[in-house]
């Protein structure tokens, strides 16, 4: 028992319809629990697998008696509240072929659950950008941008194509609406300023 709670991986062996008889400290710390209050909890209510299908498939391949690891793909939302993701592999043990077999659960987790990663953050622009961004919104053009600004044409077009890209706009009408949308450029406020 000493060894079982010494494993750094998260470990625990459940009964066939997926009860956890025994989980380590490791297993309970994802939850921030301890080991024995996890008992009598369904490791289904604690993982989500990605596909619904794997877990019908393994237990079909219990009741038909076979003997293979099974791995799921999972998420849950850990103690710390984020959302995580992993492999949950489910290995029938028992002492005869004949016994119903238990379950012994490893889980390996491999991070943060991509799919609910906190989305960046879009970057504002600079100043020689929401300046020309604020001359656009007056309705200036390019060329009046570049003399305002004393860059080049060049200049004007090679700043409003990095914010293009950067914010995947699809034009100059949709780069000032997003310079509005983010505060890059003062709402209610004629000429237009950043």
């Amino acid at each position: 028992m000493t060894l079982f709670d010494r494993i750094p991986m998260p470990v625990a062996v459940c009964e066939a319809n997926g009860a956890i008889i025994l989980a380590n400290p490791a297993m309970a710390a994802e939850w921030g629990e301890t080991s024995g209050t996890l008992r009598g909890r369904n490791v289904l209510e604690l993982f989500r697998p990605e596909e619904k299908t794997q877990v019908l498939r393994i237990a079909e391949a219990l009741r038909l008696g076979h003997r293979s690891r099974y791995p799921v793909a999972v998420h849950w939302a850990a103690a710390d509240g984020v959302r995580r993701h992993g492999e949950l592999t489910a290995e029938p043990v028992s002492d005869t072929v004949d016994e119903a077999p238990g379950l012994l659960v490893l889980l390996r987790v491999l991070g943060e659950d991509p799919a609910h990663a906190p989305a960046a953050a879009e970057p504002a622009a600079g100043p020689a950008e929401a300046r020309i961004l604020a001359l656009l919104a007056g309705g200036a053009t390019t060329a009046r941008a570049a003399k305002e600004t004393g860059l080049t044409v060049d200049g004007v077009n090679y700043h409003l194509r990095r914010l293009t890209q950067r914010w995947g706009a699809a034009n100059r009408t949709e780069l000032v609406a997003r310079a509005y949308a983010l505060g890059v450029l003062a709402p209610g406020v004629w000429p237009p300023v950043a």
